[in-house]
């Protein structure tokens, strides 16, 4: 399409987006920026969103908005979202964005920067709302946060008079032996090569002490040590048997059901597996903490999902209005209390009644406040293909841990130079 003149566009934007920023493009024929949107995000595994949803479409018959959702897996809801923007398609309006996709989507001018002062981001969890930003602006909402945590039969560590590990070798032990002796699986994560093993790798590392790339994602500063370190944790997991051949097969959904279902000790996953799992036969008999590391509490990886505008939306103010209503106190109650995700409002964390109702609200936000962000690139996608193929090697013992690390290091480092 034809672009607008630049004073018309500034007319545009003036009168049609406020409180958006100003670097972004606006089609030809473009309204006043309100009407009817589009939700693309992934998939509600809960269904809590549609209600949400219904009682914005109750209150404003004119600014409808339809919910579409997207597969479950990350990397196929990236591929969809790109398409469309590559496109410059009208489709999508409001974009549910997994936290590592902000940088790559504000650099190739998909979605629109956003002004501060519209939303309470003091009463955010910081960690959340530096995931938000780019080249210190604000590209999106924080919406849900999420931090790994391992869930353990608590049945069984109580019977055994023992507390949840905290190191890498009190779970190796206890997975070890009490899978043996309680006929169960020992433990798993997420470990098809795909985004979900990235994390869990990232985390590894993390908890040995080191880091794939820096903060700012302009340099690899993976040491080889704590690298290997942190993979060998993973391998000789799967080596000595106590990380099952079916884990490198699961994802999010098929730790949480063999977790639910009785068939594993302990399982590293998001918070949102807490709720299904007090509806299902082990209901009473597991609790969650902190992720294990090396010599001490481990690293999560911080993940959850933002809400940002597409630069290809024609309603970016109604994108807007809602977006702010979306993120608001309340809706974010829902969040936890209907959907089983971690909210973005710090307070929420502190309530007794949701702690009574909760437990491990505490232990969450623990794990939130000192969780660490994939890597940022605005070529993040190579850089979670590359690690998640490599390891994925490491783990079906096709490839030798020194081997692995050395080589993953060196195409990290060709993807950083070219960006």
């Amino acid at each position: 399409m034809r672009r607008l003149a630049p004073l018309l566009l500034a007319a545009v934007l003036l009168s049609g987006c406020a409180g958006l920023g100003e670097r972004h493009e606006v089609q030809s024929g473009d309204t006043d920026g309100t009407g009817p949107m589009t939700f693309a995000t992934g998939r509600d595994t809960t269904g809590y969103i549609q209600p949400l949803i219904d009682r914005w479409n109750r209150a404003h018959p004119r600014e409808q908005v339809t919910l579409l959702e997207l597969p479950e897996a990350a990397d196929e809801q990236r591929a969809q979202m790109v398409a469309n923007l590559q496109a410059r398609s009208e489709r999508y309006d409001v974009l549910g964005l997994d936290v590592v996709w902000t940088a790559e989507f504000a650099d190739a001018g998909w979605i629109v920067p956003l002004d501060r002062s519209m939303f309470p981001l003091d009463k955010f969890l910081q960690p959340v709302v530096d995931t938000a930003l780019y080249q210190g602006k604000l590209y999106a909402v924080p919406y849900t946060s999420n931090a790994g945590l391992l869930y353990y039969r608590k049945d069984i560590l109580d019977a055994e008079h023992l507390k949840p590990p905290k190191t890498w070798a009190e779970l190796r032990d206890q997975a070890t032996r009490l899978g043996k002796k309680y006929k169960l699986e020992g433990y798993a994560g997420q470990f098809l090569p795909y985004e979900g093993l990235t994390v869990n790798y990232a985390e590894a590392v993390q908890s040995a002490g080191g880091q794939i790339l820096s903060p700012d994602g302009t340099r690899v500063t993976l040491d080889l040590a704590s690298a290997r370190t942190g993979l060998d944790f993973l391998v000789d997991g799967v080596r000595q048997g106590w990380i099952p051949q079916d884990a490198l097969s699961f994802k999010e959904e098929e730790s949480r059901l063999a977790f639910q279902q009785g068939e594993l000790l302990f399982a590293r996953n998001w918070p949102h597996a807490y709720g299904p799992a007090t509806r299902s036969g082990i209901a009473g008999k597991f609790a969650v903490t902190r992720l294990p590391g090396l010599t001490g509490p481990g690293s999560s990886t911080l993940g959850g999902l933002n809400l940002a505008i597409s630069a290809y939306s024609r309603h970016q103010k109604s994108a807007l209005e809602f977006i702010r209503y979306f993120t608001g106190l309340e809706n974010e109650r829902s969040v936890l209390t209907d959907g089983s995700f971690p909210p973005v409002w710090s307070e929420l964390y502190d309530d007794p009644a949701l702690i009574k109702r909760y437990p491990y609200l505490p232990v969450l936000k623990q794990s939130i406040m000192s969780a660490r962000p994939r890597p940022v690139s605005s070529k993040y996608d190579q850089v979670s293909l590359v690690i998640s193929s490599a390891v994925s090697d490491a783990l079906n013992l096709r490839k030798p841990s020194d081997e692995t690390v050395a080589s993953l290091k060196q195409e990290l480092s060709e993807i950083i130079r070219t960006q």
